[in-house]
């Protein structure tokens, strides 16, 4: 940006002008307050249902163009990622800005398969409700409730304490989600399995029924963990 981007507005009610920083291509809403018609006037506002052309946030994260279809991580496009990276490698790259090297990856899978179990009381905090209760209001109400188990999360300002939610969260959502929607079907509810991939768990969560062991499917398991990638950023 330079000190030349500005945007002139020129009010046909009072025939004033205005000049409105432009950044990253964008202007601030509440730049327009200042356009009023009097002393008393509130100011202008913005109007946009749906957030149709509306920037909530700077992000140096994702960059996002529906109508180009470009979608990108930290920089590298969101097909590169899906057809060379796993979830984990994304979700590291994500939170480190780069991608892992093979010693970082193997250490971030290690550290997110052993936290994969949850309190066996969340069992019971499942099973308090109705069978027919949506999965996904069983799952946010559950993860809600997760901060129960773990009171120094809300240290929010420790780094040592944030990382460790982060890697409990990512960890265990695969585990509340799959338990929540055994919850809702009325099955039992199917254990982690540290030996198994990101994907590959959650499958086995979700699906095991009686064998001794889930039999894993690299290409169920490589689909899930592409369309894990697509909302890795949520």
């Amino acid at each position: 940006m330079t000190t030349n981007d500005m945007l002139r507005v020129t009010d046909s009610r009072t025939g004033r002008s205005y000049e409105l920083p432009i950044v990253d291509g964008a202007i601030r809403a509440i730049d327009l307050r200042q356009i009023k018609t009097s002393d008393e006037d509130f100011g202008l506002l913005s109007y946009d249902p749906a957030f149709q052309n509306t920037a909530s946030c700077r992000s140096a994260i994702t960059f996002i163009d529906g109508d180009k279809g470009i979608l990108r991580y930290r920089g590298y496009p969101i097909d590169e990622l899906a057809s060379r990276a796993s979830f984990l490698d994304v979700a590291w790259l994500l939170l480190r800005g780069e991608m892992p090297d093979k010693e970082e990856s193997a250490g971030w899978v290690h550290q997110i398969s052993h936290h994969t179990f949850v309190h066996e009381n969340i069992k019971k905090f499942i099973d308090g409700f109705h069978h027919d209760a949506h999965p996904m209001g069983i799952l946010v109400s559950t993860l809600a409730g997760l901060s129960t188990f773990y009171p120094e999360a809300s240290n929010v300002r420790d780094p040592a304490c944030r990382e460790q939610q982060v890697v409990r969260l990512i960890a265990k959502m695969p585990t509340l989600a799959a338990f929540a929607y055994r919850h809702a079907r009325g099955l039992p509810y199917a254990y982690p399995d540290d030996d198994l991939s990101y994907a590959g768990n959650f499958l086995n969560m979700m699906a095991k029924m009686t064998e001794p062991k889930y039999e894993p499917n690299p290409i169920l398991e490589h689909a899930l963990d592409v369309l894990f990638i697509l909302h890795a950023d949520h």
